[in-house]
Protein backbone atom coordinates (compact mmCIF):
# COMPACT_ATOMS: atom_id res chain seq x y z
CA UNK A 1 0.00 0.00 0.00
CA UNK A 2 2.78 2.06 0.81
CA UNK A 3 4.92 1.33 -2.29
CA UNK A 4 1.40 2.18 -4.16
CA UNK A 5 0.96 6.36 -2.69
CA UNK A 6 4.60 6.50 -3.26
CA UNK A 7 4.10 5.81 -6.92
CA UNK A 8 1.24 7.78 -7.32
CA UNK A 9 2.98 10.71 -5.15
CA UNK A 10 5.77 10.64 -8.48
CA UNK A 11 3.04 10.68 -11.05
CA UNK A 12 3.74 7.79 -12.13
CA UNK A 13 0.90 5.30 -13.34
CA UNK A 14 0.33 1.30 -13.71
CA UNK A 15 -0.15 0.36 -17.00
CA UNK A 16 0.20 -2.68 -19.05
CA UNK A 17 1.58 -3.18 -22.70
CA UNK A 18 -0.82 -5.05 -25.20
CA UNK A 19 -0.26 -5.87 -28.91
CA UNK A 20 -2.70 -6.43 -31.14
CA UNK A 21 -0.79 -8.41 -33.75
CA UNK A 22 2.43 -10.13 -33.91
CA UNK A 23 5.19 -7.50 -33.83
CA UNK A 24 2.71 -4.86 -33.68
CA UNK A 25 3.09 -1.40 -32.09
CA UNK A 26 2.47 -2.00 -28.24
CA UNK A 27 -0.21 -0.17 -26.34
CA UNK A 28 -0.66 0.82 -22.82
CA UNK A 29 -3.88 0.20 -20.67
CA UNK A 30 -5.41 0.73 -17.38
CA UNK A 31 -5.35 -2.53 -15.98
CA UNK A 32 -7.43 -1.29 -12.41
CA UNK A 33 -7.90 -4.09 -9.78
CA UNK A 34 -7.16 -7.01 -12.31
CA UNK A 35 -4.64 -9.45 -11.95
CA UNK A 36 -2.91 -9.42 -15.44
CA UNK A 37 0.28 -11.62 -16.16
CA UNK A 38 2.63 -11.65 -19.20
CA UNK A 39 1.24 -13.79 -22.52
CA UNK A 40 -2.41 -13.41 -20.87
CA UNK A 41 -5.04 -12.36 -23.62
CA UNK A 42 -7.41 -9.27 -22.16
CA UNK A 43 -10.51 -7.58 -23.77
CA UNK A 44 -9.72 -3.78 -23.91
CA UNK A 45 -11.33 -0.66 -24.72
CA UNK A 46 -9.88 0.95 -27.69
CA UNK A 47 -10.46 4.54 -29.90
CA UNK A 48 -11.90 1.42 -32.83
CA UNK A 49 -14.22 -0.40 -30.50
CA UNK A 50 -13.50 -3.62 -27.96
CA UNK A 51 -10.91 -5.68 -29.50
CA UNK A 52 -8.72 -8.56 -27.97
CA UNK A 53 -4.78 -8.24 -27.68
CA UNK A 54 -2.11 -10.07 -25.62
CA UNK A 55 -0.51 -8.71 -22.39
CA UNK A 56 3.37 -8.11 -23.79
CA UNK A 57 5.03 -7.72 -19.91
CA UNK A 58 4.05 -7.52 -16.61
CA UNK A 59 2.19 -4.25 -14.82
CA UNK A 60 4.73 -1.45 -14.62
CA UNK A 61 4.82 2.02 -13.42
CA UNK A 62 5.44 4.60 -15.64
CA UNK A 63 5.97 8.40 -15.94
CA UNK A 64 2.24 9.84 -16.61
CA UNK A 65 4.11 12.07 -19.12
CA UNK A 66 4.86 9.21 -21.23
CA UNK A 67 1.70 7.80 -22.06
CA UNK A 68 -1.07 9.10 -24.07
CA UNK A 69 -4.41 10.76 -21.28
CA UNK A 70 -6.62 9.27 -20.35
CA UNK A 71 -5.62 5.73 -20.37
CA UNK A 72 -8.32 3.14 -22.03
CA UNK A 73 -9.44 0.76 -19.31
CA UNK A 74 -8.87 -3.20 -19.62
CA UNK A 75 -12.48 -4.65 -19.29
CA UNK A 76 -11.34 -8.01 -18.20
CA UNK A 77 -8.97 -10.94 -18.76
CA UNK A 78 -10.34 -13.27 -22.19
CA UNK A 79 -12.41 -16.19 -21.16
CA UNK A 80 -12.57 -19.22 -23.31
CA UNK A 81 -15.42 -17.68 -24.70
CA UNK A 82 -13.42 -14.59 -25.99
CA UNK A 83 -10.75 -16.61 -27.24
CA UNK A 84 -13.48 -18.68 -29.54
CA UNK A 85 -14.73 -15.65 -30.88
CA UNK A 86 -11.55 -14.77 -31.99
CA UNK A 87 -10.90 -17.28 -33.73
CA UNK A 88 -14.37 -17.02 -35.25
CA UNK A 89 -13.23 -13.56 -36.44
CA UNK A 90 -10.26 -14.42 -38.13
CA UNK A 91 -12.56 -16.89 -40.35
CA UNK A 92 -15.04 -14.43 -41.11
CA UNK A 93 -12.13 -12.00 -42.07
CA UNK A 94 -10.95 -15.04 -44.95
CA UNK A 95 -14.62 -14.88 -46.55
CA UNK A 96 -14.53 -10.91 -46.12
CA UNK A 97 -11.55 -10.82 -48.25
CA UNK A 98 -12.35 -13.17 -50.62
CA UNK A 99 -16.23 -10.69 -50.86
CA UNK A 100 -14.05 -7.81 -51.20
CA UNK A 101 -11.95 -8.44 -54.18
CA UNK A 102 -14.65 -9.66 -55.90
CA UNK A 103 -15.93 -5.97 -55.74
CA UNK A 104 -13.02 -4.47 -56.56
CA UNK A 105 -12.42 -6.58 -59.73
CA UNK A 106 -16.05 -5.61 -60.38
CA UNK A 107 -15.87 -1.89 -59.74
CA UNK A 108 -13.01 -2.10 -61.76
CA UNK A 109 -10.48 -0.31 -59.20
CA UNK A 110 -6.34 -0.20 -59.61
CA UNK A 111 -5.92 -1.13 -56.02
CA UNK A 112 -4.37 -4.31 -54.35
CA UNK A 113 -6.28 -6.00 -51.30
CA UNK A 114 -3.94 -6.51 -48.51
CA UNK A 115 -5.71 -7.96 -45.23
CA UNK A 116 -9.33 -7.61 -43.89
CA UNK A 117 -9.59 -7.19 -40.16
CA UNK A 118 -12.53 -7.53 -38.24
CA UNK A 119 -12.91 -5.43 -34.71
CA UNK A 120 -13.68 -7.74 -31.55
CA UNK A 121 -17.27 -6.72 -31.32
CA UNK A 122 -17.14 -6.52 -34.75
CA UNK A 123 -18.92 -3.11 -34.99
CA UNK A 124 -16.36 -2.13 -37.60
CA UNK A 125 -14.13 -3.88 -40.45
CA UNK A 126 -11.32 -2.71 -41.93
CA UNK A 127 -9.10 -3.50 -45.46
CA UNK A 128 -5.76 -2.33 -46.03
CA UNK A 129 -4.72 -2.17 -49.76
CA UNK A 130 -1.95 -0.96 -51.75
CA UNK A 131 -2.18 1.47 -54.52
CA UNK A 132 -0.10 3.96 -56.89
CA UNK A 133 -2.34 6.62 -56.18
CA UNK A 134 -5.34 7.53 -55.02
CA UNK A 135 -8.62 5.59 -55.19
CA UNK A 136 -11.83 6.75 -54.83
CA UNK A 137 -13.84 3.78 -53.40
CA UNK A 138 -16.82 5.65 -52.11
CA UNK A 139 -18.97 3.09 -54.38
CA UNK A 140 -16.85 0.37 -53.10
CA UNK A 141 -17.28 1.29 -49.42
CA UNK A 142 -21.20 1.63 -50.13
CA UNK A 143 -21.86 -2.07 -51.59
CA UNK A 144 -19.53 -3.44 -48.85
CA UNK A 145 -21.62 -1.88 -46.13
CA UNK A 146 -24.47 -3.19 -47.70
CA UNK A 147 -23.10 -7.15 -48.17
CA UNK A 148 -21.70 -6.68 -44.42
CA UNK A 149 -24.06 -4.30 -42.42
CA UNK A 150 -21.45 -2.71 -40.45
CA UNK A 151 -19.22 0.08 -40.79
CA UNK A 152 -16.70 0.17 -43.49
CA UNK A 153 -13.06 1.55 -43.59
CA UNK A 154 -10.70 1.13 -46.48
CA UNK A 155 -6.91 2.10 -45.57
CA UNK A 156 -4.08 3.09 -48.23
CA UNK A 157 -0.82 1.13 -46.33
CA UNK A 158 2.34 1.22 -47.92
CA UNK A 159 4.87 -1.69 -49.45
CA UNK A 160 6.75 -1.98 -46.12
CA UNK A 161 3.19 -2.52 -44.23
CA UNK A 162 1.97 -4.53 -46.94
CA UNK A 163 5.40 -7.07 -46.60
CA UNK A 164 4.94 -6.88 -42.27
CA UNK A 165 1.39 -8.56 -43.32
CA UNK A 166 2.52 -10.77 -45.78
CA UNK A 167 5.70 -12.04 -44.53
CA UNK A 168 8.55 -14.03 -45.88
CA UNK A 169 11.98 -14.37 -45.62
CA UNK A 170 15.13 -11.80 -46.28
CA UNK A 171 17.87 -13.16 -48.43
CA UNK A 172 19.68 -14.10 -44.74
CA UNK A 173 18.05 -17.04 -44.65
CA UNK A 174 15.06 -15.77 -41.50
CA UNK A 175 11.95 -14.34 -41.10
CA UNK A 176 11.37 -10.69 -42.62
CA UNK A 177 12.14 -8.28 -39.28
CA UNK A 178 9.11 -6.69 -40.00
CA UNK A 179 6.96 -9.68 -39.72
CA UNK A 180 9.07 -10.87 -36.42
CA UNK A 181 9.58 -8.53 -33.90
CA UNK A 182 9.76 -4.84 -35.14
CA UNK A 183 6.49 -2.83 -34.44
CA UNK A 184 8.05 0.14 -36.26
CA UNK A 185 9.87 1.35 -39.19
CA UNK A 186 12.69 3.53 -39.09
CA UNK A 187 14.01 5.70 -41.85
CA UNK A 188 16.63 3.88 -44.10
CA UNK A 189 19.37 6.38 -45.89
CA UNK A 190 22.05 5.40 -48.60
CA UNK A 191 24.46 7.08 -46.05
CA UNK A 192 24.05 4.05 -44.23
CA UNK A 193 25.12 1.26 -46.87
CA UNK A 194 27.66 3.81 -47.45
CA UNK A 195 29.28 4.42 -43.94
CA UNK A 196 29.27 -0.08 -43.57
CA UNK A 197 31.29 -0.16 -46.90
CA UNK A 198 28.32 -2.12 -48.53
CA UNK A 199 28.19 -2.58 -52.47
CA UNK A 200 25.71 0.28 -54.12
CA UNK A 201 23.53 -2.56 -55.83
CA UNK A 202 19.66 -1.88 -55.10
CA UNK A 203 19.44 -5.49 -55.64
CA UNK A 204 21.94 -6.49 -52.87
CA UNK A 205 20.61 -3.54 -50.38
CA UNK A 206 16.87 -3.89 -50.88
CA UNK A 207 14.44 -5.84 -48.59
CA UNK A 208 11.61 -7.66 -49.96
CA UNK A 209 9.26 -4.58 -50.18
CA UNK A 210 11.56 -3.06 -52.55
CA UNK A 211 12.67 -0.51 -49.99
CA UNK A 212 16.25 -0.10 -48.54
CA UNK A 213 16.77 -2.91 -46.14
CA UNK A 214 15.71 -2.09 -42.47
CA UNK A 215 18.73 -4.21 -41.16
CA UNK A 216 21.30 -1.87 -42.66
CA UNK A 217 20.09 0.83 -39.11
CA UNK A 218 21.26 -1.81 -36.72
CA UNK A 219 24.72 -1.41 -36.82
CA UNK A 220 24.69 2.37 -38.36
CA UNK A 221 25.71 3.99 -34.50
CA UNK A 222 28.56 1.13 -34.51
CA UNK A 223 30.47 1.94 -37.71
CA UNK A 224 29.77 5.53 -37.28
CA UNK A 225 32.15 5.10 -34.12
CA UNK A 226 34.53 2.75 -36.13
CA UNK A 227 35.30 4.69 -38.79
CA UNK A 228 35.96 7.90 -36.79
CA UNK A 229 39.49 6.29 -36.39
CA UNK A 230 40.09 5.14 -39.94
CA UNK A 231 41.73 6.95 -42.75
CA UNK A 232 39.75 7.22 -45.91
CA UNK A 233 40.67 5.74 -49.25
CA UNK A 234 43.44 7.47 -51.29
CA UNK A 235 45.02 8.90 -48.29
CA UNK A 236 48.45 9.01 -47.42
CA UNK A 237 49.68 7.30 -44.11
CA UNK A 238 53.17 6.39 -42.27
CA UNK A 239 53.05 2.99 -40.69
CA UNK A 240 54.49 1.97 -37.48
CA UNK A 241 57.72 1.02 -39.67
CA UNK A 242 58.36 4.00 -41.36
CA UNK A 243 56.78 3.47 -44.68
CA UNK A 244 54.85 6.02 -46.48
CA UNK A 245 51.54 5.18 -48.66
CA UNK A 246 48.54 5.43 -50.14
CA UNK A 247 45.53 3.90 -48.55
CA UNK A 248 44.41 1.05 -50.47
CA UNK A 249 41.56 -0.12 -48.50
CA UNK A 250 40.18 -0.33 -45.06
CA UNK A 251 38.68 -3.02 -43.14
CA UNK A 252 35.95 -1.25 -40.97
CA UNK A 253 35.40 -4.01 -37.93
CA UNK A 254 38.76 -5.60 -37.74
CA UNK A 255 40.03 -1.87 -37.79
CA UNK A 256 42.94 -2.93 -40.10
CA UNK A 257 44.18 -0.28 -43.40
CA UNK A 258 45.94 -1.77 -46.39
CA UNK A 259 48.49 1.01 -47.69
CA UNK A 260 50.00 0.60 -51.23
CA UNK A 261 54.02 1.38 -50.20
CA UNK A 262 57.14 1.41 -52.15
CA UNK A 263 60.15 -0.94 -51.11
CA UNK A 264 63.31 -1.44 -53.03
CA UNK A 265 61.27 0.33 -56.30
CA UNK A 266 58.72 -2.34 -56.14
CA UNK A 267 54.87 -1.45 -55.38
CA UNK A 268 53.62 -3.51 -52.30
CA UNK A 269 51.14 -4.24 -50.29
CA UNK A 270 50.90 -3.87 -46.58
CA UNK A 271 48.47 -4.30 -43.73
CA UNK A 272 48.70 -2.16 -40.44
CA UNK A 273 46.23 -2.21 -37.71
CA UNK A 274 44.82 1.46 -37.31
CA UNK A 275 46.84 2.17 -34.22
CA UNK A 276 50.08 1.81 -35.99
CA UNK A 277 49.61 4.16 -38.89
CA UNK A 278 49.99 8.40 -38.48
CA UNK A 279 47.91 10.00 -41.41
CA UNK A 280 50.45 12.37 -43.48
CA UNK A 281 48.14 13.56 -45.64
CA UNK A 282 44.68 14.25 -46.37
CA UNK A 283 42.95 13.08 -49.83
CA UNK A 284 42.16 16.58 -51.35
CA UNK A 285 38.51 17.04 -52.54
CA UNK A 286 39.12 17.51 -56.11
CA UNK A 287 41.10 13.64 -56.35
CA UNK A 288 37.67 12.56 -54.54
CA UNK A 289 35.71 13.88 -57.26
CA UNK A 290 38.05 12.31 -60.03
CA UNK A 291 37.56 9.29 -58.44
CA UNK A 292 33.81 9.14 -58.38
CA UNK A 293 34.03 10.42 -61.57
CA UNK A 294 35.53 7.21 -62.70
CA UNK A 295 32.80 5.00 -61.36
CA UNK A 296 30.01 7.31 -62.27
CA UNK A 297 28.85 5.77 -66.10
CA UNK A 298 28.50 2.34 -63.86
CA UNK A 299 27.29 3.27 -60.82
CA UNK A 300 25.16 6.52 -61.89
CA UNK A 301 22.26 4.98 -62.79
CA UNK A 302 22.31 2.22 -59.63
CA UNK A 303 22.59 5.29 -57.48
CA UNK A 304 19.42 7.01 -58.97
CA UNK A 305 17.44 4.01 -58.45
CA UNK A 306 18.56 3.81 -54.27
CA UNK A 307 17.73 7.65 -54.50
CA UNK A 308 14.54 7.13 -55.50
CA UNK A 309 13.90 4.38 -53.07
CA UNK A 310 15.06 6.74 -49.96
CA UNK A 311 13.11 8.91 -51.29
CA UNK A 312 9.72 6.74 -51.22
CA UNK A 313 10.92 5.29 -47.65
CA UNK A 314 10.85 9.40 -46.25
CA UNK A 315 7.53 10.10 -47.83
CA UNK A 316 5.55 6.61 -47.30
CA UNK A 317 6.67 7.28 -43.22
CA UNK A 318 5.31 5.34 -40.33
CA UNK A 319 3.11 2.13 -40.24
CA UNK A 320 -0.22 2.50 -40.98
CA UNK A 321 -1.69 -0.65 -39.81
CA UNK A 322 -3.22 0.85 -36.83
CA UNK A 323 -3.89 4.85 -36.17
Amino acid sequence: MEKGTDKKQTGEKKVVGVRFRTAGKIYYFDPGDIEIKRAANVIVETARGVEFGTVVGDPMYISGRKINQPLKQVIRVATEEDREKEKANRAREREAFRLCQEKIRRHNLDMKLIDAEYTFDNSKILFYFTADGRVDFRELVRDLAGVFRTRIELRQIGVRDETKIIGGYGICGRKLCCQAYLSDFVPVSIKMAKEQNLSLNPTKISGACGRLMCCLKYEEETYEELNKNLPRQGDEVRGSDGLVGEVESVNVLRQTVRILVEVDNEKEYHEYGVDDITIVRRRRRGQARQARKEKKENSSREMKELQKLEHEDKKSGKSRLRE
